[in-house]
């Protein structure tokens, strides 16, 4: 009987069974990893639309989520309260995996003006205020998803 085999029928574990465990977990991690990527995404999105300021809606309608590269152009829709881009969001976010890029972008002419204090609703920005809050969005969804 070879060494190996004898060891892991000394301890109860079936020959192959180990591999299996290990590919299970595997399998779970790499879950994990892409549902805490894709909560880390949804965060992000929903600090961006909930933060933009609101005049007509249509800036908070603007917000796009896109995979591989950025969205281009810019939507009609207004929306004030976020409901709609959220949705988006989330929703398109769903298709995204570990190992490829993630884009949130706004297109409108005046994105930058109001990142930058344009308006009293959102004078510290939007992208600023969530990049100071990364880490602490990527900690809290590695607890939430931990295999």
């Amino acid at each position: 009987m070879a060494r190996g085999s004898h060891m892991t029928e000394r301890y109860g574990v079936k020959s192959g069974s180990f591999e299996l465990q290990l590919a299970e977990f595997a399998a779970q991690a790499k879950g994990a990893v892409d549902v805490s990527l894709r909560e880390i995404i949804v965060k992000i999105g929903m600090s961006l639309i909930s933060m933009s300021p609101v005049d007509t809606g249509r800036f908070r309608g603007n917000w796009q989520f896109s995979i591989g590269a950025p969205a281009g152009g810019t939507l009609d829709a207004l929306d004030p309260t976020g409901e709609q881009a959220t949705a988006r969001l989330v929703g398109d976010s769903i298709e995204f995996r570990a190992g490829t890029t993630a884009f949130i972008v706004n297109n409108l002419p005046y994105a930058i003006p109001l990142e930058y204090g344009h308006s009293d609703q959102a004078p510290g920005g939007m992208v600023r205020i969530t990049q100071a809050r990364f880490r602490q969005i990527v900690e809290e969804a590695i607890r939430n998803n931990q295999v």
